[in-house]
């Protein structure tokens, strides 16, 4: 009895259905079957699937992340049939009466074996983090600092508006003064920048600051 009831398992993920949420997961560990010979071996469990994905969420927020081919998991087997709950949501029949059964898991993700844990975990932060630890959003339990760090461009995009409020704020570049920064970011915004003055055309900016001031050379009269 007990070697036909399944509660828990690692498995490897071989792909996933974003649109279902749902996921096709090799089980990682073995069982002995014995043949029809009297003779007992070792095989494979069978490809599981249509498993559903648990992502962390509440109160119409989540937390998602991409699910790849090679990722391990925890597949946890209900104690009854899934599938009415699955396809229609709610409180339903069951579809067939079985228990602990391996068409019913559940895959829950980020548990991993020695040979892929994570290098350089934070003691001290909880992070948002790529394997790597490139990039990272984290947030400091002991000083309430938060961090964000990449080696990419880092984008905002509101269709709204866009505020930072604080008692003091500081810009820079690696390798910039300030000035040197707040230069560049005018030559930036006004590159290109011609008008009509009385029957002449003013050129961009001259790559000058002055002393508060952007100047421009006037072609024509």
């Amino acid at each position: 009895m007990r070697a036909g009831l399944w509660t828990a398992l690692p498995g490897i993920i071989q792909s996933f259905n974003p649109g279902a949420m749902t996921c096709e997961v090799q089980p990682s560990v073995k069982v002995k079957v014995r043949q029809q010979a009297g003779t007992v071996a070792s095989v494979q469990l069978p490809l599981l699937v249509d498993c559903p994905v648990q992502f962390p969420s509440g109160g119409n927020c989540s937390l998602t992340f991409p699910v790849a081919p090679g990722d391990e998991c925890l597949v946890v087997f209900a104690s009854r049939c899934i599938d009415g709950w699955w396809q229609s949501g709610g409180v339903q029949e069951q579809a067939e009466i079985r228990m602990h059964d391996l068409s019913d898991g559940f895959v829950l993700l980020g548990f991993r074996s020695q040979p892929r844990v994570l290098s350089g975990i934070s003691v001290s932060a909880a992070q948002l983090r790529t394997d790597d630890g490139q990039a990272f959003v984290e947030v400091n339990a002991a000083t309430h600092a938060i961090n964000i760090q990449t080696t990419a461009p880092v984008n905002v995009t509101s269709s709204a508006s866009a505020r930072v409020t604080a008692p003091s704020i500081s810009l820079g570049a690696t390798g910039q003064t300030l000035l040197s920064f707040v230069t560049s970011a005018f030559q930036a915004l006004f590159n290109g920048h011609t008008h009509n003055e009385t029957g002449s055309v003013t050129g961009g900016p001259n790559q000058q600051m002055g002393a508060g001031h952007l100047t421009n050379t006037v072609k024509g009269g």
